[in-house]
Order: structure tokens, then sequence, then C-alpha cells
């Protein structure tokens, strides 16, 4: 599988959502934002998604889909969406096939020690499926409007 690069469309994928079947074809024809966090009801992940669930209005009037995606199984995303009212789709990668996809898999410190996670990391792509911004080893504060204002610039 090909790696995403800026300027290329986004590779063939086919993967498990909380709204069943997501593939490739689905970031065509709207302005879709991708992004990738560590996990589900961790303190960061539900501000970045509650971030998201805030501007989801705005991603909308700019003609703009947001996907979430981290490892988790599809039944912890659903208590995840229900727990914090999300409005999008998230996608379950336990097999980290988009995180490899991607490169979002990364050495990380945790407590003292060494693991692999995910980078938390947000992918822009254009109505035509292209890769058109990137955002790597991103701070949660201040990232879903800079997001926003990309989308808008761009749209």
């Amino acid at each position: 599988m090909t790696q995403i690069a800026l300027g290329q469309p986004v590779p063939d994928f086919t993967a498990s959502s909380t709204q069943g079947e997501v593939t490739s074809a689905d970031f065509k024809g709207k302005w879709t934002v991708l992004y990738f966090y560590p996990k589900d009801n961790t303190p960061g992940c539900t501000t970045q998604a509650q971030g998201f669930r805030d501007n989801y209005k705005d991603f909308l009037q700019a003609d703009c889909q947001i996907f979430g995606v981290s490892r988790d199984s599809l039944k912890s995303h659903d208590n995840f969406i229900s727990k914090q009212e999300l409005p999008f789709t998230l996608i379950s990668d336990p097999g980290e096939q988009l995180c490899e996809l991607f490169g979002v898999m990364k050495m990380k410190n945790m407590y003292g020690k060494q693991v692999r996670g995910i980078e938390r990391s947000t992918f822009l792509f254009d109505p035509q499926g292209v890769l058109v911004r990137e955002w790597r080893g991103l701070r949660v504060p201040g990232h879903v409007d800079e997001v926003l204002q990309a989308v808008k610039d761009a749209s």
C-alpha cells in the first residue's frame, strides 16, 4: 500500500466505521477532514472531538465532512459518540491499515516508557479526493479553528 502524499489522491481503502463501511470513494464530492487520534474517552482526544463537534455546522456550511480515526473498536466508538454527542463518523482501525497508510504510527513516551501509538494528525482533502493540507504531531488547543479556517480559505 502506498503512503499518502500532499498533492496526491487518497489511495484506495476500505474501513469499518460507526456508519458502516467507509471507502476512499467517500472522499470525493466534498471537502473532507480525516483526523487521527490516540484513544476514545481520553482528555486530549475528548477535547479534540468536542472541538470538531462544536464547529460541525461551520464545517457543513463549507461543504466539508469529518471522519475521526483511532484503533478503538466500533463499540468503543459508539459509546464515545453517544457520550460526547458527536455528529460525525468514527472509523475503527484496530489492524492499523489506515494508520500505516497515513504514516501516523510513532514511538511515543508515556509515563517514562516507549510505546507505539497514534501521532495526533489531521488531513484535509479537496472535493476531488486530493490531499491539500496535513497537520502532524499537533496540539489540541486551537487546532480545530485552524482546520476550519483552512477549509474556508480553500473552498
